[in-house]
């Protein structure tokens, strides 16, 4: 896939970070804005416009979190952070700061690459889709059907709405605090409880064996894992 040219702002304080960084997106065809900190980062974005943000959450002058809200007040450009491994808290804020992905440090560089390509195509403009096409199921959002193996599942309204958020964000990571907003509302937006209740049901629902001809589960007939948790942060659909 080529990248067709397009620039990509990346903020970390760490020299060797950001020369790798340049290096991998130079390969895949992007060429990089390097900052070291939040007001560099602001500035530059905002005299190139680039396509796309890869942000550290520790900076010297401040938070990648500052940075994505700063982006957020007038782009909608894919953000994706790099956070190290005990940092869940601020990835749960970068994520609803307008963050649209992690990577947690160190990374591989292939699956960086991979998560950036992602969220530039979900960024792409593209018609709404009546029926999606996850898996082995067929979702249908108008009618609020979804089916596997061509046998309906028979979801809640709960179970639905859950599903349906995370179809429309496909690949994105939606924290526990987005979803219940989504879902339940503001009243519901620590009750993260619930929502693991029914993401649990959910997945059984979608995972159920398929039942042959014969009315027996063969081999492998579970269905695939769609709903991928990111622990302590939220979930994503993946497939």
């Amino acid at each position: 896939m080529s990248a067709g040219g397009r620039t990509v702002l990346v903020v970390d304080d760490e020299r060797q970070i950001v020369r790798a960084l340049r290096v991998l997106l130079r390969d895949a065809g992007f060429e990089a804005l390097p900052a070291g900190g939040v007001q560099e980062a602001l500035d530059l974005a905002a005299l190139h416009a680039p396509d796309a943000a890869i942000v550290d959450l520790m900076l010297p002058d401040g938070s990648g979190v500052e940075i994505c809200r700063g982006l957020r007040e007038w782009t909608q450009i894919p953000i994706l952070v790099l956070s190290a491994v005990d940092e869940e808290a601020e990835k749960v804020r970068a994520l609803e700061a307008g963050a649209d992905d992690y990577v947690t440090k160190p990374f591989g560089p292939d699956e960086l690459l991979a998560r950036l390509r992602a969220a530039l195509r979900r960024a792409a403009p593209a018609a709404d889709e009546a029926v999606v096409r996850v898996g082995d199921l067929e979702i249908d959002l108008a009618d609020h059907r979804v089916l596997r193996a061509g046998e309906e599942l028979r979801l809640t309204p709960i179970e639905f709405a859950l599903l349906r958020t995370l179809v429309r964000h496909r690949g994105r990571l939606l924290t526990h605090g987005a979803l219940l907003l989504e879902v339940w509302g503001a009243a519901y937006a620590d009750d993260t409880a619930t929502l693991r209740t029914h993401i649990a049901n959910l997945r059984r629902k979608l995972e159920a064996p398929v039942q042959g001809a014969a009315g027996d589960a063969g081999p492998g007939a579970r269905g695939a894992r769609l709903i991928r948790t990111e622990t302590g942060v939220g979930y994503r659909l993946v497939g």
